[in-house]
Order: C-alpha cells, then structure tokens, then sequence
C-alpha cells in the first residue's frame, strides 16, 4: 500500500483563514459561521495557542459520556478551548440508521451541549457495523455521519478523510494541520464484501495516495493524524498488525494499517490521535515510530480493564478511569494535558501534561 510520490507542496499565501483540504483538492474557508454551524478557529486564542478538546469512544448516550463531557466543559472554558476532535465510534453500538438518526441527538448533540465549536469527526468500527455491531463490516454506512455534518452544528465531517489547517497568528504558513483518516476498511473484523472497500481496493489506494500527498504538502509547523485504530497500544485490542492477538489475514491484524502508518505516517507527523482502546495513554516516541508519538485517547463514554496487556514505552497511561485530553499547539511548543473524571462527581483531575517543543523532521518528512 504505498503511496506513489505526490506532486510539488502549495505554499498557503498569507492571511489565509482556517482551510479545509478535501480529497478532491479543493478548499474551503470558514472565517465566519454560516448557516448557524460554529466555525473553525482562525487564530490562536489570548495564550497564543490553539486548545483543542480530545475525546474518543463517546457515543453511548448514558452517564460517563454526560459526565466526561460536563467535566470537559469546565476545562473548555478555563483553557480557551476552540476545537474539539472526536475519535470515533461515535455512534454506539451499530451506528446511525439513517442521516437524521435521532441517536445523533441522543448520543452527541444533547451531551456535548454548551461544546459550542466544530468537532473534527472520524469513523470508527461501530459507526461503519455491518451485521455484527462494532465489525466494521460496511463502511458504506460512514456515509450517513458524512452526510449528517452538513446540518450539525458542531459535527465536522466533509468527507470520509480530510485536513484541516489552522493559521498562525501572523498568517502564514498553518501553525498545525490535522489529517482524519478512516481505518476501517483495512481494520474491520470481518473481510470487506464490497470490491471498493477491500484492503487493497480502490478506496484505499486513493485514501493512501490523498494522505502521503496531503502530508508531503503541508507547510504546518505541527502535523497530527487522527484514525480510530492506534498505531501502538497498550491496552487489550493490541496494536496495528496484531489487533486482538489476530497475525494474520487482511483484515482483523489490521495488517495493512500497520503499513500505512509506517509507509505513510511515521516520522512525518507529529501525533497519531485514536481511540479504539477504552484507555488514556501518551506512549514514548521512539526510533520505531520515527519520533511520532502515539496517544490513545478513548475513555470518553467507556472505560478500560484495569491494567496493561503490552509493553510499549509510555509517558503515562490509564486502563481503568474515563476521560479526556487537551491539546494546545503553539510556535513553541506542543503539550497534551490528560484528565481523568470521576463520573459520580462530574469533575475532572489533570493527571499528567507532557510538553513536546520541537516538530518531528526526517528523512522521510523532507523528501
């Protein structure tokens, strides 16, 4: 699955307003809000920073999403929060029915209330169930979440995989990008049926050869991908290659992830942001991962097992709370703050922030 070379990087001129990149090329501004939806921000806040809510497996509708999200709120407002990423499986357990899907409400709209700012989407298994709940077997369904975005407010979703740049306070190059990718045709637990979603097919193909030109035209000063499955993790589901003690077959190993992000992603972005796992983690970049950190980040509406099932060298890590994360991007520095929550009390505890300050640059990132 590697991506062919890309063509030469556009340089974004100068003032330019938060741009969405989809697939086909094209961009679109969102400088102001239109048709009632909240906009992308378009520049950093008063401490110079974008601050970005983190969340992941939220979509239950029942009392830890209420929790975690009404504990959220708080930090939101202290921290100047503008932006909010949601990890996927944001519709549990099958996903939507239809694009007007009351769950939306149930499971999104009503918790997140008074979260009033775009929320980056990305699909997880049970958002794309095929029979079985939560089997990834027809991503086709994502369709409806796509579809959904165009009348919510918060949720942002343009395509399947997109970017988003957000600008530096001197309106030049992009002070950080986000690249949301779906990983479910390469990391379901069943085999694909529809010939366009196989792991080889041509949904793929045209996914890897979108996120390799995407990244390699990229001006951003910090580069974050966002998938439902992580890379590496540390929790019960295992890592890509090796999901559920799964080694071999096209799909459940999620093999063919695993490629994506060594070939695609490792040592170009900063961060690789999923959930998948009902844990919070902030796992140690290594020579493996070519300096990307790995952050797991899918406590928001279930938790963990308790403990840990492997060995990756971690910054921090919690198998048994809910929660959430804040990122905050600036020229400086990059720092993820991660709060547990007590769902009894509705409140959040910071439990660990860890600082990164300078890009990753390699080999791979500069050809």
């Amino acid at each position: 699955m590697r991506a062919p070379a890309a063509g030469r990087p556009r340089r974004r001129g100068r003032g330019a307003a938060a741009l969405t990149v989809l697939p086909g090329g094209g961009t679109r501004a969102a400088a102001a809000a239109r048709d009632g939806k909240f906009p992308l921000p378009t520049a950093p806040n008063r401490s110079g920073e974008y601050a970005v809510l983190l969340t992941g497996d939220a979509g239950t509708g029942e009392e830890a999403q209420h929790a975690v999200a009404a504990a959220a709120r708080a930090v939101c407002r202290a921290e100047g929060v503008s932006l909010a990423v949601g990890l996927g499986d944001n519709i549990y357990e099958n996903g939507p029915e239809s694009d007007h899907d009351s769950e939306f409400r149930t499971k999104f709209e009503e918790p997140n209330s008074g979260l009033d700012f775009p929320w980056l989407m990305a699909l997880g298994n049970h958002d794309c169930s095929g029979l079985i709940p939560g089997s990834g077997g027809d991503p086709s369904r994502g369709d409806r979440e796509v579809s959904y975005a165009k009348g919510s407010p918060r949720w942002y979703m343009p395509s399947r995989y997109y970017n988003v740049a957000l600008p530096s306070a001197d309106g030049g190059d992009p002070l950080v990008e986000f690249f949301a990718i779906d990983t479910n045709p390469v990391s379901s637990y069943v085999a694909q049926l529809d010939p366009r979603y196989r792991w080889d097919g041509p949904y793929m193909r045209e996914q890897c050869r979108w996120l390799d030109g995407a990244l390699k035209a990229s001006r951003a000063r910090w580069k974050i991908v966002l998938g439902h499955h992580p890379y590496l993790n540390n929790g019960k589901h295992g890592s890509a290659g090796s999901y559920d003690g799964f080694v071999i077959g096209h799909y459940t190993s999620g093999i063919h992830l695993k490629e994506l992000y060594e070939e695609v992603v490792c040592g170009r972005a900063d961060l690789i942001l999923s959930g998948h796992d009902h844990t919070l983690q902030i796992l140690e970049p290594t020579t493996r991962t070519g300096g990307t950190r790995q952050i797991v980040c899918g406590a928001a509406g279930k938790a963990g097992d308790g403990r840990a099932h492997f060995g990756h060298p971690a910054t921090w890590q919690n198998f048994s709370d809910h929660g959430f994360m804040v990122l905050k991007v600036s020229g400086r520095a990059m720092t993820v703050d991660a709060y547990t929550v007590d769902v009894a009390t509705r409140t959040a505890r910071l439990a660990r922030s860890v600082r990164t300050k300078s890009p990753v640059r390699s080999a791979a990132a500069l050809m």
